[in-house]
């Protein structure tokens, strides 16, 4: 009984003495943390007090005296080496107490030493945070590139407008469109309001472009920009398009899964379009008299499309076999290839 008494005392005297050390142990300086085990204030030599002009005078002349390149060693101060150490401390100090966030932070952990995995989080997630704010940056990238993509749109269908100037087929029927309207009745003008022949012919270009636009139908990635196309009009009404998207699910479901509802148009145009796999730009593309084959071989049942793919692939690997191009290239791959620059005769 005494033995197990005495075994207990003991255990309680270790205990107190290891709190003893504990806490006698606990630093409010850090090593590794601001300006070490040494006080960012004694550092400057400023009090807890001193407001941000105080601060920094007290840097600006430590640093004239301890800068490293401004620095002449006495003969009873430090050297050079030493004089850098201190310019370094110095200035780590300022950075410190300059700033009224970490600040606060050095003042919390000199009232506070016992949270000391507290402070070195919040010592190294302000250090490591980003200096600008995240949410700027990604919002000036989105509209970078949504400025960039909606140019890059406009150029692709300057260009196609151009290149539909030069066809003749179109050319001769903007045209004919543009006499009919009366565009190009050349009047005979005299006095102040005559042209040249070069005004003139400016003006009946640009009447017959105008007209290509307006009736020309370009699909693909030449058509024309659409504002709600580019990426941060995408993002802003993401929303939208997905309350969109599951009402029309549920609206699906609802009408030809539980009430067993026959498919309209639009309905089969869109399962003939996602057992195809197509995209709805790709099926947009699309001649007229190819989506009325779609529909008249009832492709939006799928096994009957499945069907019409697998007898489309049959079809054009038979072209491939038989077509005179696709024997040529095949030899061109067999016995030269791509690696290898030649001169072709056709």
């Amino acid at each position: 009984m005494a033995a197990s008494t005495a075994l207990s005392r003991n255990a309680w005297v270790c205990a107190v003495l290891l709190l003893l050390f504990l806490v006698t142990s606990v630093s409010a300086l850090i090593e590794g943390l601001y300006c070490g085990t040494q006080s960012c204030y004694d550092v400057l030599g400023v009090s807890r007090d001193a407001g941000k002009g105080e601060i920094g005078r007290a840097y600006r002349q430590l640093a004239r005296r301890f800068h490293p390149d401004k620095y002449q060693p006495g003969v009873a101060e430090e050297s050079r080496e030493s004089a850098h150490e201190k310019f370094l401390l110095i200035a780590t100090a300022y950075e410190t107490l300059k700033d009224e966030e970490s600040r606060k932070d050095y003042d919390y952990m000199l009232d506070h030493p016992e949270e000391y995995y507290s402070h070195y989080y919040t010592y190294y997630r302000r250090r490591l945070a980003p200096k600008v704010d995240v949410r700027i940056v990604i919002l000036v990238t989105v509209l970078a590139i949504s400025l960039f993509q909606y140019y890059s749109w406009w150029s692709s269908y300057r260009e196609a407008i151009s290149y539909l100037m030069t066809v003749p087929k179109y050319r001769i029927q903007a045209t004919e469109l543009a006499k009919q309207q009366g565009l190009l009745n050349r009047n005979k003008e005299k006095g102040k309001n005559r042209r040249s022949k070069e005004e003139i012919r400016e003006e009946e270009e640009q009447i017959i472009r105008d007209i290509i636009k307006n009736k020309i139908d370009i699909k693909g990635g030449y058509q024309k920009p659409n504002v709600s196309d580019i990426l941060i009009c995408k993002i802003i009404l993401f929303p939208y398009h997905l309350c969109v998207y599951v009402a029309w699910h549920c609206s699906w479901f609802y009408r030809f899964f539980l009430r067993r509802e026959e498919y309209g148009e639009p309905e089969k145009l869109y399962l003939i379009r996602r057992y195809m796999k197509m995209s709805q730009a790709q099926f947009d593309s699309l001649e007229s008299n190819q989506i009325e084959e779609f529909l008249h071989k009832e492709l939006w049942i799928k096994d009957k499309c499945e069907v019409y793919r697998e007898e489309q692939e049959e079809e054009m690997k038979l072209k491939m076999a038989t077509d005179p191009r696709w024997k040529r290239y095949r030899r061109w791959m067999k016995t030269e290839g791509p690696g290898r620059l030649t001169f072709a005769d056709d």
